[in-house]
Order: C-alpha cells, then structure tokens, then sequence
C-alpha cells in the first residue's frame, strides 16, 4: 500500500474580508494553479474589487514561504486558494410605509497556500 506524502506549503488567511465569497472566489479562480510571478500580474490588471485584497494576501503568503519556510520564490505556485463565507454582518433600511429592510453585509475568509514546483 502506498502512502500519500504531504508536501508542506505556506499559508495566509485573511478572516472577516469585508467582500462576499462569490465575488473573492471569481478572482480565486483565475490565479488557481498558476506560478506565483504570473498569478501578481492577473491579480494586478484585474478590474475587481477583490483583486486588491488578493493581492495584498498572495504577497503576505509568498512572504511567509521566503521568510518562515526557507522557499525560493521562484518555483513558488498557488497550490491551493479558496474564499468561504465569513459571518454576515446584518443592518436595517428605512423602507416606504414604516417599514424596514435588511441588509446583508456579507464577509469572507481567503486561504491562500503555495508550494514549490518540483
């Protein structure tokens, strides 16, 4: 029987992005899978809201796999990146007749985790 070997990997999380996960994971999947040089660039140029956040967070993890893990940043590649649903922040509107509306302001956690290219 074969064993499955984990490569280890560096990781940053950012909780509670003020950014709703549908939109955090449209950036996600364009830089899945990609090196990391090629992945900055996408995120740079990419006319999104999230795309900024993304790219703060990638240059933190790409950080953490220099500095704590030992790791050339040239073979690094986004192994894994994903934006769950964080908890949703609730507010009222006034609305006509008396009423009110809820707001939904919702938040997200991205995990971003990269590894070397063997």
């Amino acid at each position: 029987m074969e064993e499955e070997v984990i490569v280890p990997g560096a990781v940053a999380t950012l909780k509670n992005a003020r950014i709703s996960a549908r939109k955090a994971k449209i950036v996600a999947d364009l830089i899945r899978g990609k090196d990391v040089k090629e992945a900055l660039a996408i995120v740079k140029f990419t006319p999104k809201a999230a795309s900024e956040i993304i790219e703060k967070l990638l240059k933190s993890a790409i950080a953490n796999a220099e500095n704590n893990h030992g790791m050339s940043s040239k073979d690094l590649y986004v192994a894994e990146i994903y934006a769950n649903q964080g908890p949703t922040m609730k507010r009222i509107r006034p609305a006509a007749k008396g009423s009110a509306v809820r707001i939904r302001k919702r938040t997200s956690h991205i995990t971003i985790v990269l590894r070397e290219r063997a």
